[in-house]
């Protein structure tokens, strides 16, 4: 019995490693209002915006009502780089979506915090890996900027990992 027990102990570790609640997201997005262009203000870090500047993604309502996402930046170089997926929401609120830049694999992508207005977003997923604070502008003000960060360590997040994306 010993024995089995020793053959089960990696599992039971692994199981408890890097296991993370559920985010908390808004209760309700108005898919109209929240289409559109939104500037990357921060994000965690990843190969596929490795050296990314100008950062944007432009998100529009296809006739299927899936939602098409087009994201670009502008590489150190000056040559603009280009990405389009697709996302659908997982629920009648719209904070929960599936989104693919390589179909058939989605990923999460929930809407963690909303302005009342729309003026940003943060979103984030389920592992606390990826992070992103999202403006209207490309510049987003000091007070709005500071409210996101103190409530990231409630979600999960570490504020000191945000790359802060230069916008021209």
């Amino acid at each position: 019995m010993l024995k089995y027990l020793f053959l089960l102990l990696p599992f039971l570790f692994v199981g408890c490693s890097n296991h993370y609640l559920p985010l908390k997201t808004v209760e309700k997005v108005d898919l109209n209002s929240y289409l559109g262009t939104w500037y990357e203000i921060a994000r965690y870090e990843h190969f596929f915006e490795k050296g990314c500047l100008d950062v944007n993604a432009t998100y529009t309502l296809r006739e299927d009502n899936k939602i098409k996402v087009l994201n670009s930046c502008r590489l150190e170089n000056g040559e603009l780089k280009e990405a389009e997926g697709v996302a659908y929401a997982t629920d009648e609120s719209y904070s929960k979506l599936k989104v693919s830049f390589f179909r058939p694999f989605y990923g999460d992508y929930q809407i963690l915090l909303l302005d009342e207005d729309y003026k940003y977003a943060v979103i984030g997923e389920p592992s606390r890996e990826y992070f992103w604070i999202l403006s209207r502008t490309k510049k987003l003000d000091k007070i709005s900027i500071q409210n996101i960060l103190q409530k990231m360590p409630e979600l999960g997040y570490d504020p000191s990992l945000l790359i802060w994306t230069p916008q021209n």
